[in-house]
C-alpha cells in the first residue's frame, strides 16, 4: 500500500555566477532552514536526508546539514549529474510514499567554476564515453569534435539535428532565450534578469555546429531545499497541505538510443520515456498541465522537450514557440522562474529549485510571475549519463 506525498516545505537561496556566492555548505544550510521555515517545522522532526551535489568530496551533504543540527538523521549524499536535485527529491518521496519514513529533507547545492563542464577525472574513462562515442558514429564526427567538452558536442549537434530534422529556425531558439529573460526579470532568485533582444542574442559567434553562447545556460552556485512528509505526519503536526506529488516517472536510457536517432542519445528519448511514466502514474496527459519548469539547460533542448513532454508534435516546435505557447497567455508557461538559461542551473540544487519554482505556483505565492489558476504542474530534469526525471504536482484543497 502506498501513501499520498505532501510536499509540505520549500526553500532556496539567490543563486550566483561563480565566485560571487558563499560556500557550498552555507548555502545548503540556508536552503534547509528556509524549507524547514517555510514548512513550520524544526530539523529534529525530520527523520531521513538526501543531500545532492555533483562538485564536491564525500559526504558534503553532512557538512551543509550539520550546519542546521545534528540529530543522528541518517543522510545519504546522491550524485546523478545534472538531475541529482531529481534524485534526493525522489528518494525523499519514495521513502514517504513507501512507508519508510514520515517527514524527509532533500536539500542540493553547488559550488561551481567558470567555463565548460570538464571531466574532474581525466585520468579514467569517462561516464559518457558510451553517448559521446554512439553520437560521433552516429553523426560522423572528425576526431577533433570528439575530444570537444561532452555538453558542448553534446548539445551542439542536439542544436543541429533539431534544425535540420525539423526546421526549427535559430531565431526560434533565441526565441527561447529571449523568453526566458522575460521571465526572470520578476524572480528575485535568478541571475540573469536582463532583456536581451534577437539581434543580441545572434550576434554572439557560433561555438560549435548549432549551439551559440546565449543559447547555453551559465555555471552557476546555488542551493535549494524541499520537504515531503505522509499526510498523517502533516496533520498530526498542524501542517498546511497544498501541494502534494501526484504523479512521478524517473529512468534511465534503453539500449536502442544509441544505435537509433541520436537525437535520443541527448534527453529525447529519456525525456518522452519518464514523461509516459508520470503522465500514466498521476493518471493525466499534457493537455491538463498548466505550469512546466523544464530542463532548459541549451535553448535546442528546452525545444526538443516540448515534443518529448508531448506538449506538440515534434514537427510543430517551430510553431509552438513563434506563437508564444511557451509563455503567458500561450498554452502553457514554460519556465516562469526563468529556467535554467536565466535563473542558473547549479547541478544539484536545479532539480529541487524547479520544484520549490512550482509548489509556489500552485499555492499562488509568485507575485508577478503568477500562472493564473494554476492547478497542475509538470517538472521534467535530466542528467548526462543518463538520468531523466518527470514529476507532476497537484495543488489540493485540504486546507
Amino acid at each position: 500500500m502506498t501513501r499520498k506525498v505532501v510536499i509540505c516545505g520549500v526553500g532556496m537561496v539567490p543563486f550566483k555566477k561563480p565566485g560571487q556566492s558563499d560556500g557550498y555548505e552555507v548555502m545548503g544550510a540556508n536552503a534547509a532552514h528556509a524549507a524547514l521555515t517555510d514548512a513550520g517545522l524544526t530539523y529534529d522532526k525530520v527523520d531521513q536526508a538526501f543531500a545532492s551535489y555533483v562538485y564536491g568530496d564525500s559526504c558534503a551533504g553532512q557538512a551543509a546539514l550539520y550546519k542546521v543540527g545534528i540529530t543522528g538523521v541518517p543522510i545519504t549524499n546522491v550524485n546523478n549529474n545534472c538531475a541529482s536535485g531529481s534524485t534526493a527529491f525522489a528518494l525523499a518521496a519514495q521513502a514517504v510514499k513507501f512507508g519508510v519514513s514520515e517527514c524527509v529533507m532533500a536539500v542540493g547545492f553547488e559550488q561551481m567554476n567558470p567555463g565548460a563542464i570538464e571531466m574532474v577525472f581525466p585520468d579514467r574513462t569517462s561516464p559518457l564515453q558510451r553517448h559521446t562515442d554512439a553520437l560521433a558514429d552516429l553523426m560522423g564526427l572528425n576526431e577533433e569534435e570528439r575530444n570537444l567538452p561532452p555538453a558542448v558536442m553534446m548539445f551542439g549537434c542536439q542544436a543541429e539535428l533539431l534544425m535540420n530534422n525539423y526546421g526549427v529556425s535559430e531565431d526560434a531558439l533565441a526565441r527561447i532565450t529571449m523568453k526566458s529573460r522575460v521571465h526572470a526579470k520578476h524572480n528575485p532568485m535568478a541571475i540573469y534578469r536582463d532583456a536581451l533582444t534577437q539581434d543580441d542574442i545572434l550576434a554572439k559567434p557560433p561555438i560549435y555546429r548549432g549551439l551559440r553562447k546565449l543559447f547555453a545556460c551559465p555555471p552557476s552556485c546555488g542551493a535549494a531545499s524541499v520537504i515531503v512528509c505522509s499526510e498523517a505526519f502533516a496533520k498530526k503536526h498542524n501542517l498546511s497541505i497544498q501541494v502534494t506529488l501526484k504523479g512521478s516517472g524517473w529512468c534511465s536510457d534503453q539500449a536502442e538510443y544509441f544505435t537509433g536517432d541520436p537525437l535520443d542519445i541527448t534527453f529525447k528519448g529519456l525525456s518522452k520515456h519518464a514523461a509516459e511514466l508520470a503522465y500514466a502514474d498521476a493518471g493525466v496527459g499534457p493537455e491538463d498541465i498548466d505550469v512546466i519548469e523544464l530542463h532548459d539547460c541549451f535553448t535546442s533542448n528546452e525545444a526538443i522537450t516540448y515534443g518529448a513532454l508531448g506538449l506538440c508534435r515534434d514537427d510543430e516546435i517551430e510553431k509552438f514557440i513563434l506563437e508564444g505557447n511557451n509563455t503567458y497567455g500561450g498554452k502553457y508557461v514554460v519556465c516562469p522562474s526563468g529556467g535554467l538559461l536565466a535563473k542558473g542551473h547549479p547541478l544539484g540544487a536545479t532539480g529541487l529549485a524547479q520544484v520549490t519554482e512550482l509548489v509556489q505556483q500552485l499555492r499562488g505565492q509568485s507575485g508577478q510571475r503568477q500562472v493564473a489558476g494554476a492547478r497542475l504542474a509538470l517538472q521534467h530534469n535530466g542528467g548526462l549519463g543518463s538520468a531523466g526525471f518527470v514529476n507532476i504536482l497537484e495543488k489540493v484543497n485540504f486546507n
